[in-house]
């Protein structure tokens, strides 16, 4: 079968020491042509290859690729531009975790922030370290929502350009977030999503009350978005993108037909399909083959 390599470096990313050639002779694969995706700062490649196992393919590139300074996908040339896109928003389409910004207002942050960061990294689990960070932000005035957003969140480079050019050539693009409704509206919203889902932060009095919304989105509701995404489309998963950084993100991850790792915890990018952790979120439609003169202009 076909197979497509691509290969994202940022700028200044030095040259690629990896004679692919060699590694795809190891496993029995073939080089048969090379195409360039982008012609400004930085590069993106396909390289075409015919293998028989695109696991064998993946395990030889693994070692090789890990000293050097570009992100890669190896995946099934047919059907690789998706229709759905999944994608989490926390510290992955957004540059904070809103909630250890909210914490910040309320001079928590280092106490709030150690949970979640075991939290993402699966060793605690989602659901009861959400209700225990909410808990401790009880009286925080609901003024901190706006300011923290307003002051602290900002869209993820490449995050606008991805979900435009998405849209644009007929995908469907949602927002899932374990974090809160009012921020993935207002993201969603900026990045151009036609879709939000999120948890609710129970308000009384101009004040937190430190209840989130039962049921809380979590892992399973983050796969449950992208099955039930999927099945209003009429399409398979393998038609679909999932991208995220934490452990509430790993089930929609793996089941998505291309599951990515955006800066990811050890857990989700040991798991993921590939991983972006030096290019920015364009290298998902460098991925899905767009060249960037098909990109539409954040």
């Amino acid at each position: 079968m076909d197979l497509v390599l691509t290969l994202v470096a940022p700028p200044n990313a030095g040259a690629f020491s990896i004679n692919l050639r060699e590694v795809f002779a190891s496993v029995g694969a073939r080089g048969k042509e090379s195409r360039k995706l982008s012609a400004g700062e930085g590069a993106a490649t396909d390289v075409i290859l015919e293998a028989d196992d695109l696991s064998a393919v993946r395990a030889a590139l693994q070692a090789p690729m890990a000293g050097q300074s570009l992100d890669w996908c190896l995946q099934p040339l047919a059907g690789r531009r998706k229709r759905l896109l999944v994608a989490d928003m926390d510290s992955t389409i957004i540059n904070v975790e809103c909630l250890d910004e909210l914490a910040d207002f309320a001079g928590l942050k280092a106490e709030i922030s150690a949970i979640t960061e075991r939290a993402m990294r699966g060793e605690l689990p989602f659901e009861g370290a959400l209700r225990e960070r909410v808990a401790m932000l009880k009286g925080l005035p609901v003024t901190a929502l706006q300011a923290a957003y307003d002051e602290r969140a900002r869209l993820n480079p490449g995050a606008r350009t991805l979900v435009r050019t998405m849209a644009a050539n007929g995908a469907r693009c949602v927002l899932v977030s374990g974090g809160f409704n009012f921020f993935t509206q207002r993201v969603a919203a900026a990045a151009g999503f036609h879709a939000e889902r999120a948890n609710t932060l129970g308000e009384a009095a101009g004040a937190l009350t430190g209840l989130v919304g039962e049921p809380i989105l979590g892992r399973a509701a983050k796969l449950a978005a992208l099955t039930e995404e999927a099945a209003a489309l009429g399409i398979p998963f393998a038609q679909t993108l999932a991208v995220g950084d934490g452990a509430n993100d790993l089930a929609m991850i793996e089941a998505a037909g291309l599951g990515v790792a955006y800066r990811a915890k050890p857990i989700v990018a040991a798991q993921a399909d590939a991983r972006i952790d030096h290019a920015d979120l364009t290298a998902l439609l460098y991925f899905q083959g767009y060249a960037e003169d098909d990109f539409v202009p954040d």
